[in-house]
């Protein structure tokens, strides 16, 4: 048993290292193994490198003093792994949180950036608009009667576009921001279907494109806000409207199952890219030619009717969905199904574009 310090150091070194280099061999091969392996293997090591060091200084002789020692470190090893993998398990899950608020932080900077470059571009467009037919008919430049009845009506249903806009805008801030209120009461959602078909029938027709509406004869009573609701189908079908070629069709389909009401829209458009699906209900999210949406008079072509629909739906903690099909792409919204005497008030909560559900 050497009694010298540098021979105690190399003792212990002589002891200690090869544990080490094996803990680390271990680390290795288990880091691919679950988080308990880990943090054992972690807690392990020093242990073990302790005991090897004690062991080699005291000449690989057993005496009292090493065998105390020994159940010390037994006792350590004892209390500190199960502590370690508490702790650790509870570092992960923190690490892991901290991971994703970046993303989202990331995605939201993102869905910012392209917000504003939405706003400076789509916002500017009938602005110019509204502002070269102005100028004109201020300078006299247009002054027959049907011209100027032709620019007049123009500028009214370019200003209609923009006010559009602006309450998307509008809409979009109060979901974003928890702002938004909905006193939900039961509806019948074939109701809801029946005036959405209405509103929006002369639409598909002009665009030459066959609008249907199929539904049960038993009511579909689910707890919701008119309004809100109403908007949420007329934004589906209008986007179905605007990405639909001619000579297409668009059918909604309602019915009820498992407790839950759903309304599906059906197009028989171009789909959805594969790498669009993940972002088609982000703000002022386009997505690529394929989908590009055409002129139709339906609503302010904003961008932000599918994050919209998104939205309101979480507010009535109901979920919305889209796929392609064989031929072009569902949407798909499902409620839960309720009585007819059920009432409720709620208020909005912030919810990330990425927990919407794509497929």
């Amino acid at each position: 048993m050497p009694h010298d310090i540098p021979a105690l150091i190399c003792y212990a070194l002589a002891g200690s290292v090869p544990v080490t280099a094996l803990g680390a061999l271990a680390m290795r091969i288990t880091h691919n193994r679950s988080l308990t392996t880990s943090m054992v293997v972690l807690v392990l090591i020093p242990t073990l490198a302790t005991l090897a060091g004690l062991i080699a200084v005291s000449g690989l002789m057993f005496t009292h003093e090493l065998e105390r020692s020994a159940i010390v470190l037994a006792v350590v090893t004892a209390v500190a792994v199960p502590a370690a993998i508490v702790l650790g398990r509870a570092q992960a899950r923190k690490t892991v949180w901290q991971r994703q608020m970046r993303e989202q932080e990331r995605a939201a900077e993102q869905s910012r950036r392209e917000l504003v470059a939405w706003v400076s571009h789509d916002l500017r467009t009938p602005l110019a608009g509204i502002l070269a037919m102005s100028e004109a008919i201020a300078d006299g430049v247009v002054d027959r009667p049907e011209t100027l009845e032709r620019y007049a009506q123009q500028i009214v249903r370019e200003t209609h576009r923009l006010s559009a806009m602006v309450d998307d805008l509008f809409e979009m801030s109060k979901i974003n921001s928890g702002a938004l209120r909905l006193t939900l009461e039961p509806v019948d959602l074939r109701e809801l279907i029946d005036e959405v078909a209405a509103t929006t029938g002369p639409s598909a027709e002009r665009a030459r494109i066959r609008l249907s509406a199929r539904q049960p004869a038993a009511p579909i009573p689910v707890c919701g806000n008119d309004r809100a609701l109403t908007r949420v189908i007329t934004n589906l079908v209008a986007n179905a409207i605007e990405h639909t070629p001619p000579g297409g069709r668009i059918d909604v389909v309602t019915g009820s199952a498992d407790g839950y009401a759903w309304a599906r829209v059906d197009d028989t458009g171009p789909g959805i890219a594969p790498a669009d699906l993940p972002r088609i209900f982000e703000v002022a999210y386009r997505g690529s030619a394929a989908r590009s949406p055409a002129a139709t008079g339906i609503g302010s072509n904003s961008g932000m009717g599918l994050a919209i629909a998104a939205g309101l739906m979480r507010a009535h903690q109901g979920e919305i969905t889209a796929h392609n099909r064989e031929v072009g792409c569902r949407f798909e919204i499902r409620l839960p199904l309720v009585s007819d005497d059920s009432t409720a008030d709620r208020r909005v909560s912030p919810v990330h574009p990425n927990e919407v559900q794509t497929g």
